[in-house]
């Protein structure tokens, strides 16, 4: 049982608690045993600083091919424009979208694990009116409901859109092959991983006329783990590598496009002794064994090319090319090619 305080006890503890001594009395034993200290529960920073710049670097080329894409379906101008990358828990970012929403789960060939692709309401429904024909004026906020199966299909146009501008952005890291699993309006109901892992979130703002909405690219960090080391040395400079093997290649072209080569007809070919070639005269029929429905033989520097036949065009002496014995094109570049070899040699 309880001790019993007496009147002078319970007047000091009172008095106690209207001077609040006693909640400082109370505090203090805490005070002087283990401080306690806070501890951050949020995931590790398992994506580098190089990486997320490399995955920036690599979706800044996408949001350029998907605007100009998206522009050309839609008529009108529109801009998509790389807002934001980051890496979060999957829970943190099916709570950060809009619910319903276009939520599609894309399967990827050349990467482990599904990818995720979110389109806003707020340009999902614009965009879906412009397809059916409207769009010339802004229709206020977005519907607050699912997409109806017509209005699924207008948006599957767009998503197979940005898909196949993601797989050229990707197309120097890895070959992505991607397609669309399924098209849901409610993220939240999805479990595709588990809510504790770690994915790599790439976001835009869309634009078109007035109307604006954010699309989100949901990447896990297990999909790209494989290709990270190709993610960094290659995805940085994919635009500057086709830009000089485009200059190489322009200047190559304009090289040989330079160089100077005998063309020539051969019509026929027979056997003539001496003295019948020192008789020949103006008006003599000259035999040979070459029929005619064969056409002549064209000659690029002493080499069979074409075979044509031979005319007259706009009052000038033609042949017009039948058919190709053999590609132009080598018998061009050979040459090219040797006498580049010989001047080599001669440095």
């Amino acid at each position: 049982m309880a001790d019993v305080l007496s009147q002078s006890e319970v007047e000091s503890l009172l008095a106690a608690l209207d001077s609040g001594s006693h909640a400082t009395q109370m505090a203090a034993p805490a005070a002087s045993g283990n401080q306690a200290r806070g501890q951050e529960f949020t995931p590790p920073q398992r994506v580098t600083s190089e990486q997320i710049r490399a995955i920036r670097t690599l979706h800044d080329g996408f949001s350029r091919e998907f605007s100009a894409g998206l522009s050309g379906m839609l008529r009108t101008i529109c801009e998509v424009r790389l807002t934001r990358v980051d890496q979060l828990a999957y829970a943190q970012f099916v709570s950060g979208l809009a619910n319903p929403t276009c939520f599609s789960l894309i399967e990827s060939k050349g990467l482990e694990g599904h990818l995720i692709l979110d389109l806003n309401p707020q340009i999902v429904f614009p965009i879906v009116d412009r397809l059916l024909g409207g769009g010339r004026n802004t229709c206020g906020s977005a519907p607050q409901r699912p997409l109806t199966d017509i209005e699924l299909r207008l948006a599957s146009r767009v998503i197979e859109l940005a898909l196949r501008a993601l797989e050229n952005a990707w197309i120097n890291v890895c070959d992505l092959r991607l397609s669309v699993v399924q098209t849901e309006s409610h993220a939240q109901s999805q479990q595709i991983m588990s809510p504790d892992e770690v994915v790599v979130r790439v976001s835009f703002e869309v634009g078109m006329a007035e109307e604006r909405g954010m699309l989100n690219l949901c990447i896990p960090f297990s999909a790209i783990a494989a290709t990270t080391s190709r993610l960094t040395s290659e995805s940085g400079l994919p635009h500057r590598r086709e830009s000089i093997n485009e200059r190489r290649q322009s200047n190559s072209e304009n090289e040989n496009s330079q160089q100077t080569v005998n063309l020539s007809v051969r019509l026929a070919s027979t056997s003539l002794t001496a003295a019948d070639l020192l008789n020949l005269e103006v008006g003599d029929v000259i035999l040979t064994d070459h029929e005619t429905a064969s056409g002549a033989e064209v000659r690029i520097d002493d080499r069979p090319v074409f075979r044509g036949f031979p005319g007259v065009y706009n009052g000038q002496k033609a042949i017009r090319i039948d058919r190709e014995l053999e590609p132009p094109q080598v018998v061009i570049e050979e040459p090219v090619s040797l006498e580049s070899s010989a001047s080599s040699v001669v440095k």
